[in-house]
């Protein structure tokens, strides 16, 4: 079996599309066919179901997958110890969501971008199942999650950093000169959230499910802050992602504790031998994470 045959059974087997597998390989759509053919009358079998418009494994193509997998795996570890580079190299996808990428990543982003310039960061905005997926699927080298859970089935994962939620508003709205404030209090007012599936804005909600409020859905977290200072509503966001705004007094604290915890972490698939580049990466991201969410002393 050629190794390139089984990169791209494994790249259709993974997304389920010889349209979508051509173009994530860079190759004509034709020249996949192609190749899952020759694969299969090698070895004897159809390992693709074809109905319709989809496509889905049949026994045999369920079978070989995980085989195909740590061959690749296997062929690209062994390039990296004969080779040696000098410095690191070679593509990283990884799975993360906004509020890390925008306030947790850039000291990590930064460091690659300058120190290790072959080594390429494709980032992919997912949330927390469409993570996890795609980690067991390889579709991903390696995912971040911030959650409740610390484990999951097929996932190694370790954990970074704990992630403080914060209930915000505009200093002028009516609940910032209260305290003690009910879940009754926080259902009555406006709230403004960013898209279902994000995890503080599925607890959240899920903490009010006996009120069952409405949620204005504004996307981005940027959008939402800037909604809070114009005095829309209240939202719950990670600390770390309105730290500036409330040094500066653009949005204020409510006095409101929530009553669950998240943390940040990273993951890659059980099994998975990484390759160097993906191991430095990791480590990497252990340092700076853990650095930048450590209490500053002083």
């Amino acid at each position: 079996m050629e190794l390139r045959l089984l990169v791209t059974f494994e790249k259709v087997a993974t997304v389920l599309s010889f349209t979508r597998a051509a173009a994530e390989l860079k190759y004509a759509q034709s020249s996949v066919t192609s190749q899952v053919r020759s694969l299969e009358s090698s070895l004897g079998v159809e390992l693709f179901e074809r109905l319709g418009s989809r496509i889905r494994l049949t026994e045999a193509g369920e079978r070989l997958l995980p085989y195909a997998r740590r061959i690749i795996e296997l062929s690209a570890e062994a390039r990296a110890a004969v080779v040696e580079a000098e410095e690191p190299a070679g593509t990283i996808a990884v799975g993360t969501m906004e509020s890390l990428t925008s306030y947790r990543l850039p000291p990590l982003l930064e460091l690659f971008h300058h120190r290790y310039p072959k080594v390429q960061l494709t980032l992919r905005p997912t949330l927390g199942d469409e993570t996890r997926q795609a980690l067991r699927q390889g579709t991903y080298d390696v995912g971040f999650l911030m959650e409740r859970e610390t484990e999951h089935e097929g996932l190694e994962t370790e954990v970074l950093a704990p992630e403080p939620l914060v209930l915000v508003a505009g200093p002028g709205h009516p609940l910032a000169r209260r305290t003690g404030l009910t879940g009754a209090d926080l259902a009555a007012a406006r709230l403004v959230g960013t898209e279902p599936g994000c995890p503080y804005r599925d607890l959240f909600e899920e903490e009010l499910r006996e009120w069952a409020p409405p949620f204005m859905e504004f996307g981005t977290i940027e959008a939402t802050k800037r909604g809070l200072a114009g005095g829309l509503g209240i939202a719950l966001l990670p600390r770390v992602t309105v730290s500036e705004e409330l040094a500066s007094g653009a949005l204020v604290e409510l006095d409101w504790e929530p009553p669950f915890t998240l943390v940040t972490q990273i993951a890659w698939r059980r099994g998975k031998r990484l390759p160097a580049h993906v191991r430095l990466f990791v480590e990497q991201a252990r340092r700076l994470v853990r650095e930048e969410s450590a209490p500053s002393r002083g």
